[in-house]
């Protein structure tokens, strides 16, 4: 049978057609939509405690096998998320209430590398990831030795020597060496940013990039502006920092190493990526006539070392800081299931990380931990991802996380704030608090840390960004890197890079597919939360003197943000638990007021900037 041109023309006008009967109308209701999301979340929340397992082992048993279990758990997870997402696009354009389009944004968002339409390439992708993540861990810097058997360092043992020589040979030396690490990733990490931004593009997102900058409850062009208004606002401290360190360096290295007016050789900064300038306080801070220790400040490395506390010590003074704020102590499996010391018969990865595997009882940490002061902080930090973990876990699974990714990290770096001399006081690792005499100082070497960081944590997404989006060439990778390294830190490699070279790959954040701003966003957010509780905790006098150990009042306020997860947009959260709805770098700039007052005085007359 023969349809004429008329028909055709007639059933068009009719909205009908000589074809087969059409598809049924998919059902976009809001009931059909929160079916669609329980489901999803149901099955998403069974995957998850795959990959956590397959995760642990995979970096705390580094071998070809580990690594194969890890990436087919990975695997398999993305290729859930795909479908899903894939089936959410239904819904794309209807009428839905804002939290139901919120928890469809949390699904696209829940990997940092989602998987590419193709099953194939989404294999590789897991593949690509499992193994870069495994060669960081395994990462070592060898050189010939007496006898022919070369002589081996892994990344603990380069970070001593950049934290306690001070010859420049050595440094050199060690910083050079495990730049080496990051140069056979260079070509798979160019494949791995390419699957992942396939992955991307099939969920509606211009790139990776641009997917990560989404996740912020605003639109990812505006997040831009945010961060860039914070990093202004915090920049003339920094710049003030940066010519006084330089000024003691110069004093300490001599010109021919350091240029008086230039920037920093980050070799020189007392670690691997010269993010943390704390090492060098024996640099920086100067020695004073008559008591030295109250001048310089609390030495808390020196203390823990005299004490003999152990790792497994340090972690149970960072939970009793926990319980006493009202929270529940650590369940038992923590104890019998964390990674406080590096294993001395197997690779394993010591970046350090707070773990949730399956469960609200089964909370980990895997950390190498040193006695020192930047350790038993870190562990303060990563306990607060396991008390944030623990907090919402009621929540369905899309809301199980922060209320933006720089809330799960400041929350321990808050607690890491109030690490303070009246805090060592009360758990018994001080006699009695330093006079007031050496605050300043003080001041000075928690922004060696703190302040230092900034530009650090700005830089590792901008670069990527710029990479996600097309804009970086393979060879120009590391070129680009310390041009931004530069321009926002005045911070230099001590040799000329070239274009095998993978600087980026040598910190574990960039192989590992962590997106970093969230670190930047932590050190703003946490004197936030730290201000905040302070007040509620009744502190009086200098905000730098505050420790709210102890206070039941702050830790009602802290929980009831915490137990919110990511159900709420994080101004909500923010709200709930400082009264404020924006980011703000004030309660920052008031912590460090008296010691910006002092560098400004001892910079007076030399160069700032560079």
């Amino acid at each position: 049978m023969s349809v004429s041109r008329l028909s055709l023309a007639l059933f068009a006008l009719l909205g009908t057609a000589p074809i087969a009967a059409q598809a049924p109308t998919p059902d976009t209701s809001v009931a059909a939509a929160q079916r669609f999301l329980d489901a999803a979340e149901r099955e998403l929340a069974i995957k998850s405690v795959a990959v956590n397992r397959a995760g642990w082992v995979g970096e705390n048993f580094i071998t070809h096998d580990t690594e194969l279990l890890n990436a087919e758990a990975q695997a398999d997870f993305a290729a859930a998320l795909k479908r899903l997402v894939d089936g959410a696009r239904r819904f794309d354009g209807a009428a839905l209430p804002p939290e139901v389009k919120r928890r469809f944004l949390l699904l696209k968002l829940q990997l940092a590398a989602p998987a590419p339409p193709d099953s194939s390439q989404a294999a590789e992708l897991a593949r690509l990831a499992a193994g870069l993540d495994a060669d960081y861990g395994r990462g070592t810097y060898c050189k010939p030795a007496p006898g022919g058997k070369p002589a081996c360092r892994n990344l603990d043992d380069l970070e001593r020597v950049l934290a306690d020589s001070r010859n420049p040979d050595s440094l050199l030396d060690a910083w050079v060496g495990w730049q080496t690490i990051g140069v056979p990733m260079r070509d798979r990490y160019t494949r791995f940013m390419a699957l992942a931004n396939a992955g991307a593009r099939a969920m509606g997102f211009a790139d990776a990039g641009a997917m990560w900058r989404a996740g912020y409850d605003m639109p990812p062009d505006s997040f831009v502006a945010v961060v860039d208004k914070l990093w202004l606002d915090v920049r003339p401290l920094y710049l003030q920092l940066h010519a006084y360190v330089r000024r003691r360096l110069v004093a300490r290295y001599g010109t021919r190493l350091v240029p008086p007016t230039g920037m920093l050789p980050v070799q020189l900064t007392g670690n691997m990526w010269g993010q943390d300038w704390s090492n060098i306080a024996d640099i920086a801070i100067p020695a004073a006539a008559g008591s030295a220790s109250a001048v310089r400040g609390v030495d808390l490395t020196a203390i823990l070392k005299a004490r003999h506390v152990t790792p497994h010590d340090m972690v149970r003074m960072g939970e009793r800081f926990y319980a006493s704020l009202g929270f529940d102590s650590l369940p038992a499996t923590f104890w019998e299931r964390s990674l406080f010391v590096r294993p001395k018969d197997r690779d394993v990865v010591c970046h350090a990380s707070a773990w949730y595997i399956d469960d609200p009882t089964d909370l980990r940490i895997k950390m190498c931990i040193e006695p020192t002061e930047d350790a038993f902080r870190t562990i303060h930090h990563e306990l607060g991802h396991d008390f944030y973990f623990r907090a919402y876990k009621d929540q369905p699974f899309l809301y199980q996380g922060g209320a933006d990714d720089g809330f799960h990290e400041a929350i321990g770096d808050a607690i890491a704030l109030s690490v303070t001399p009246r805090y060592l006081v009360q758990i018994g690792l001080l006699d009695a608090e330093p006079p007031p005499a050496g605050d300043t100082l003080q001041l000075l070497r928690l922004a060696l840390d703190h302040v230092a960081f900034l530009p650090f944590g700005i830089t590792i997404d901008k670069w990527r960004w710029e990479v996600f989006a097309g804009k970086v060439a393979p060879g120009d990778y590391t070129r680009r890197w310390w041009e931004l390294r530069g321009s926002y830190g005045g911070v230099m490699p001590p040799l000329p890079r070239g274009p095998t070279d993978f600087d980026p790959g040598a910190k574990y954040h960039v192989p590992g597919n962590v997106p970093y701003m969230r670190y930047f966003l932590a050190q703003v957010l946490e004197f936030q939360f730290y201000r905040s509780l302070c007040r509620v905790a009744g502190h009086t006098g200098p905000l730098y003197r505050c420790s709210f150990y102890g206070s039941k009042e702050a830790g009602q306020r802290l929980a009831a943000m915490l137990a919110l997860g990511a159900s709420r947009p994080w101004p909500d959260a923010l709200e709930t638990l400082t009264g404020q709805r924006e980011m703000d770098a004030t309660a920052f700039l008031d912590y460090f007021q008296p010691l910006v007052v002092w560098l400004q005085r001892q910079n007076r007359g030399a160069p700032v900037g560079w």
